[in-house]
């Protein structure tokens, strides 16, 4: 049993991460940070942009790795460490839901979009629909 944390970049998922670093710790848990990418870089090229200048999808994969990677160990230091990283191609919402189920996850952590809004985005409104567990959204701006 695990807690999952949805992490999309954004300074607001240092808010998500911080607190699914505390409730894994109450927990007793390992923390899974979870982040998809789209996938769809090298399906053709943008108007004018040659096709030997497009990343592959193994160039996606490791910039989104490196991503997370970084935004951990920035958010929680050295309990980065600990930390299993789940980068994945598709839909964020889906792939945070796969993930939580596969880890048989006692709770999902996302944030919420924007820097002062409680509206939900896409990706939590999917997760609080179709989650295997109870989702903890945290607002922007919240400290742990």
């Amino acid at each position: 049993m695990s807690v999952v944390v949805g992490v999309d970049g954004t300074a607001a998922s240092r808010a998500a991460i911080r607190i699914a670093a505390q409730e894994a710790r109450y927990r007793q848990a390992p923390l899974i940070a979870v982040m998809a990418y789209s996938g769809q870089r090298t399906l053709g090229a943008p108007a004018g942009q040659p096709v030997v200048t497009l990343g592959t999808g193994g160039d996606e994969h490791s910039a989104a790795e490196s991503s997370l990677r970084n935004l951990l160990t920035e958010t929680l230091g050295n309990q980065a460490d600990h930390v299993e990283l789940r980068v994945v191609a598709g839909i964020a919402g889906r792939q945070i839901v796969e993930a939580a189920r596969e880890a048989r996850a006692q709770l999902i952590v996302l944030a919420t979009r924007g820097s002062m809004s409680m509206l939900l985005g896409t990706v939590s409104q999917y997760v609080l629909r179709k989650a295997p567990c109870p989702v903890l959204v945290v607002p922007a701006g919240a400290s742990s």
